[in-house]
């Protein structure tokens, strides 16, 4: 459902405007809306819709501006990527504001800001603090009407989007994706992704004239809403949106997009991939476009839930109990046009994938035939609410999740109509909707693999042909209604068996997030993370971690429990790094005493099976080789650097572990790992939300029965090696860019008195995902070589998909990095030099007046940003306690108001080095790089546009910089070797 795949992005349909100008309209909850909230939609004379959305959250502000236009957009032959172009590009300034005044004033309000693209939509965002309103709301209005760039600007942004292709390019699945598209839209815009065709990336820098015309045409407030959520009233708001964005003229552009006919016949495409990965497969069918009144779109929403989601007969017989595949699901997209229904699955064994291919389409074949019982369709809906009032915890959630929605009509009311079908449908309107989608005629198999696939998955036998096995809606029912008793007579042992503990609970170590949320946020962190891991069974705290959340219990396996659990939307996940391992639950309070025995009981009383240990265990190798080790080149180097500069202690490897070190884990490994790791001695509890009486005493009842343990010793200080000038591993892959890595060890952690001097210099020089960055404006913005650069003091695993560092990753040791994003070949003996210069520049130089209260001042708005979510909150709180620190917010914003400019630039001097560097590069020709580093001889670079001469002159004094490596201090390692043993 919707809320399920907001992180796919839906997609939306432009309908006539319904509010009336100028007349601001309150919209009241009504006691079945999703929204709770009183929000207030204007349209103002010019088009533009204004919606402000109190949210009853102090302090913070979000701005979500959707534009009614994507990819689909994109009707000129060769002319694609360009929606996405103009993500990037809006942020090149204006005649009142430059590229640096608009980062100086998002630096002021603290500001989180970016943009995103899909196919029907573009949107920008920011989400800050209340007092810098007015700027903001005036910022992103001059930047939509007075937009301007020369075309030496517009080349160089075309380059980076080419940079943010190359970087996808290593993921097998947005090929798929790709290919998937193209096979299925001959006509419609539908056919290339937002990226667009790579030929018209390339050819994007000659485009400058049609990107004036793109703009022009969508650009306009008949297309725009500007959403305010936040700490804000309509009164503040609305004066400030009329006097900012009342001039914008209102355009005349219509397009037409070209519709796809009917398809006739079924069809088949296939991607050879190049290095070694595990076979994919989607199976597709054209779908219905979105609808806020209409039931088929939002059927099949349901049928991908119910027939291919995590609670589905297929999923568990699929992954669970065949064990033939490690990922599988299904998602519906919402677009303006119809676009595609997809069932996608990676394999285990390439001989496997007709077999899987033909067990889709008979589920497909159930879905068009039968009828879903009633009560699994009740459970759906029930999950689909729950699910959402989970995201209600934030500002910028509610914002967000609110702007995928009024992208489609521009309308505050469109997501509660949209739940408003779901509460209608029937089990009838779902096998309706699958009978009349789900045709021969309407399917495209795509499939990926390195190796030969059997033939017979070109041609797909006829849906019909697949026999269905569907039990009677009575029948149906049996299995739920044991697994009810089940769980109630698990409950009533439970609590017959805690009432001696009841009257002597163990003395918990509990912190307490008390909030008038109704979600619950549970966490239970161990001092017990990948650097226990036992030599030679290196990944042992992640596979023990799975099997706990992962497994089952000993009364209910994991289908159990993921049933029981789906209908309330809760959860329990285990996150490993290298101190922690920490578990984190949420449930809603109406739900929470079965939850806590189930959840908690996955814990006390593991399953320990030995076909989850096995299906576990080869989930965890893939995640290494393939989701890491080839398909992810920028988390392998950041992940190798790690490894490098760590090696021979017990940081010396990813939480996942080694592909040996996995392999030789046995299941007796894991059990005596969470008896003796798993105690309440080491143990620490968060609790947040609005904690009903009795569940603290109800969790500490279940929690003790782990063992009672010892309090581990105090861990030796871990010190990472620094080289001795440049040392270099250079990872061979085939690949079509180059990513770099590069850092050193430093003595700072959160604790340490030099941190928040230290995190002052790191946001200026490479703020994570952020344009106001020194690296970003000297690498991305001014030269266009790549996406983006960044710097960092504490570690940050899954940067690219996250703009913040997840809670849960203190560490005894950190490295000072360089994350250089994916660079084309040619340029990366470049991209090392600046980088390297521009660092010692900072060490040398320092960081200015300004350039240092900017700084400062960004982060102590920023750091409520950061910890905005109730799970942040939670999470960054034990982390303290781990610390040894006060709450976090309070704890930086002091240490911050107490720098100087001399506290900042001294901790530079004695913790920095520009010369002792461990470096990471992956890239298709190692030798090639290899030569060209030890030689040392100029790198030039080659620009499609013209360029100041000041810059010239740069680029020949830095590409002139003598790195003066030493050939024992470069290495290179064929990619199918890192982090083998």
């Amino acid at each position: 459902m919707r809320n399920f795949r907001l992180a796919l992005t839906s997609f939306g349909l432009l309908l006539p405007l319904a509010a009336s100008a100028q007349s601001p309209r309150s919209v009241a909850s009504k006691s079945r809306d999703v929204l709770p909230f009183k929000a207030t939609e204007t349209l103002l004379p010019n088009g533009l819709k204004v919606i402000v959305v109190p949210t009853g959250f102090p302090n913070i502000v979000s701005i979500q501006i959707p534009v009614q236009t994507g990819s689909r957009n994109e009707i000129e032959p060769g002319k694609s990527g360009f929606a996405h172009f103009f993500e990037h590009m809006m942020f090149r300034g204006t005649p009142k504001y430059s590229p640096e005044k608009f980062n100086e004033i998002m630096t002021r309000a603290g500001a989180r800001n970016n943009a995103s693209t899909s196919d029907d939509r573009t949107m920008y965002y920011a989400t800050f603090a209340k007092d810098d309103l007015e700027a903001i709301i005036e910022l992103f209005g001059d930047q939509f009407q007075n937009l301007k760039y020369a075309e030496p600007e517009f080349k160089t942004e075309s380059r980076a989007v080419l940079g943010e292709y190359n970087k996808n390019a290593a993921n097998p699945g947005f090929k798929l994706y790709e290919v998937t598209r193209k096979t299925a839209f001959g006509t419609h815009t539908y056919g290339h992704t937002t990226m667009g065709f790579i030929e018209d990336i390339e050819n994007m820098p000659n485009q400058f004239e049609y990107s004036k015309q793109f703009f022009d045409r969508w650009y306009r407030p008949e297309y725009t809403t500007v959403i305010v959520a936040g700490d804000v009233t309509p009164s503040q708001v609305l004066p400030l949106v009329r006097k900012h964005w009342g001039a914008w003229e209102r355009g005349s552009y219509k397009a037409s997009i070209p519709a796809e006919p009917a398809s006739t016949a079924a069809k088949y495409a296939h991607v050879s991939w190049a290095t070694a990965t595990n076979p994919l497969i989607n199976v597709s069918f054209r779908n219905p476009a979105f609808s806020e009144t209409q039931k088929d779109n939002a059927a099949l929403d349901l049928v991908a839930a119910i027939y291919f989601g995590p609670t589905s007969e297929l999923y568990r017989k699929l992954v669970v109990t065949e064990q033939k595949l490690d990922t599988f699901g299904a998602g519906n997209s919402s677009n303006i046009d119809p676009e595609l229904f997809t069932v996608s699955a990676r394999l285990k064994n390439p001989s496997d994938i007709v077999y899987i291919r033909d067990e889709i389409l008979r589920a497909v074949n159930r879905a068009r035939s039968e009828l879903v019982p009633a009560w699994q369709l009740d459970d759906t809906k029930s999950a689909s609410r729950y699910g959402f009032l989970r995201s209600l915890d934030n500002t910028n959630s509610i914002a967000s999740t609110l702007a995928e929605y009024v992208k489609y009509n521009r309308s505050y009311g469109t997501l509660n109509n949209v739940y408003r079908i779901y509460d209608a449908l029937t089990p009838q309107d779902l096998r309706a909707a699958a009978a009349k989608y789900f045709k021969d005629s309407n399917l495209v198999v795509s499939t990926l693999s390195n190796v030969a696939l059997p033939a017979a998955i070109s041609t797909s036998p006829p849906i019909g042909s697949f026999a269905g096995t569907a039990a009677t809606s009575a029948a149906a029912d049996e299995p739920r209604r044991a697994l009810r008793a089940k769980i109630a007579a698990l409950v009533a042992a439970d609590m017959k068996a805690a009432e001696p503990i009841l009257r002597s609970l163990p003395k918990l170590d509990v912190t307490w997030q008390k909030s008038q949320l109704p979600q619950i946020a549970m966490k239970l962190a161990f001092n017990a993370g990948s650097a226990t891991d036992p030599k030679g069974k290196e990944g042992l705290a992640a596979l023990s971690a799975a099997m706990i959340t992962g497994a089952g219990s000993r009364d209910l396996t994991i289908s159990e429990i993921r049933q029981a659990l789906y209908p309330v939307a809760g959860s329990f996940s285990s996150q490993v790094d290298k101190e922690l391992t920490t578990f984190s639950g949420s449930i809603h309070r109406d739900n929470w005493r079965e939850y806590l025995h189930i959840a908690l009981g996955q814990l006390a009383n593991p399953g320990f099976r030995p076909e989850d240990f096995q299906r576990l265990k080869d989930q965890q190798l893939t995640r290494l080789t393939q989701d890491l080790r080839s398909n992810n080149e920028e988390e392998l180097g950041k992940e190798r650097l790690q490894a490098n500069i760590f090696a021979g202690t017990p940081y010396d490897h990813p939480a996942l572990g080694t592909v040996e070190g996995v392999k030789s884990i046995t299941l007796e490994d894991v059990k005596a790992f969470v008896r003796d790791r798993y105690t309440l001695a080491d143990l620490k509890v968060g609790l947040a939300g609005d904690v009903p009486q009795g569940f603290e005493n109800v969790a500490g009842a279940l929690v003790a029965r782990l063992p009672a343990g010892s309090p581990a010793p105090a861990r030796a200080v871990i010190v990472g090696r620094r080289p001795q000038g440049l040392q270099i591993e250079i990872i061979r892959k085939d690949t079509r860019s180059t990513a770099i890595s590069f850092g050193l060890p430093i003595a700072v952690t959160r604790s340490h008195p030099d941190f928040a001097a230290l995190n002052v210099a790191r946001s200026w020089l490479g703020e994570h995902r952020m344009s106001n960055s020194h690296l970003y404006s000297r690498i991305r913005e001014i030269r266009g070589m790549n996406y983006g650069d960044y710097a960092y003091i504490e570690a940050f695993p899954r940067g690219m998909f996250q703009f913040f560092p997840s809670a849960g990753i203190p560490r005894r040791a950190q490295i000072f990095e360089v994350w250089i994003r994916p660079v084309e070949p040619q340029n990366a003996h470049m991209a090392l030099r600046i980088a390297q210069t521009e660092l010692e520049k900072l060490i040398a130089n320092g960081l200015s007046e300004k350039d240092f209260a900017d700084t400062r001042d960004y982060l102590m708005k920023n750091v409520y940003v950061m910890a905005a979510t109730q799970d942040a909150q939670l999470g960054y709180a034990l982390d303290s306690k781990w610390y040894g620190i006060g709450e976090y917010a309070a704890y930086m914003r002091s240490a911050l108001s107490k720098l100087t400019r001399e506290d900042v630039n001294a901790a530079i001097r004695r913790h920095l080095s520009a010369t002792d560097l461990s470096v990471v590069a992956i890239t298709k020709d190692a030798e090639g790089l290899r030569d060209a580093l030890l030689a040392d001889a100029f790198s030039p670079i080659k620009y499609d546009g013209e360029k100041p001469q000041s810059l010239l002159d740069e680029d020949k004094v830095i590409g002139a910089r003598k790195l003066g490596i030493r050939p024992e201090n470069i290495r290179i390692t064929p990619v199918e070797q890192v982090f083998d043993r």
